[in-house]
């Protein structure tokens, strides 16, 4: 692993970044969003689980078009343009979340979920793509782990204590902040849905 980290640093590191708007999206809506919809909002919990039902409807719908679009137009523009669009809903997390209309808030739910099936499908590719066949195995599960770790356990804490300080809006900027970052991992990394892999 250590051959690993100094061999293939780079990859590792964008491909961890590039996993983190999809850990992100994925815990924003099902944790954070669930825990201030049930507690802020006082919508009852079964209800946010149905409206959670219906988000993971258009995850399931998203990841095999993405990975199909992937497929035939490029890795990179398929996770650009779900990053890009993460970007923009992290600014409709507060104005819909807020807006007292439980349709509008599945909106929210099932956007952020969408995208996140939009991102996680390409990954499955993209990222192994990124290391040679000896270490292939090796440094896709690192990057992914990472990213995980990265976008995932913290993301509804840091939520949380966002909201805490300066309001519900700053978990919407959380969401796109994460979502430039995986942006700029992806624009740095090579396309390789062209590229013969062994």
């Amino acid at each position: 692993v250590q051959a690993l980290f100094k061999a293939h640093l780079k990859p590792i590191l964008l491909g961890a970044l590039a996993m983190v708007v999809c850990y992100n999206l994925f815990y924003t809506a099902t944790v954070f969003c669930l825990s201030y919809g049930t507690g802020k909002l006082g919508i009852a919990r079964p209800d946010f689980l149905i409206m959670l039902c219906v988000a993971v409807l258009c995850m399931t719908l998203a990841t095999p078009v993405s990975a199909w679009l992937s497929d035939r137009f490029g890795r990179r523009p398929v996770l650009l343009t779900s990053s890009a669009l993460a970007v923009l809903a992290g600014f409709a997390l507060s104005p819909l979340l807020t807006s007292d209309s439980l349709v509008l808030i599945t909106l929210f739910l099932a956007l952020a979920l969408l995208l996140m099936g939009a991102t996680f499908a390409p990954m499955g590719a993209f990222l192994p793509e990124q290391f040679p066949v000896e270490v292939r195995y090796t440094g896709a599960g690192l990057a992914y782990q990472l990213g995980g770790i990265l976008g995932a356990s913290f993301a509804p804490s840091v939520s949380q204590l966002l909201v805490n300080q300066g309001g519900l809006p700053w978990a919407g900027y959380y969401v796109s902040s994460m979502a430039g970052l995986s942006f700029i991992a992806v624009l740095l990394m090579q396309e390789t849905n062209r590229i013969k892999v062994e």
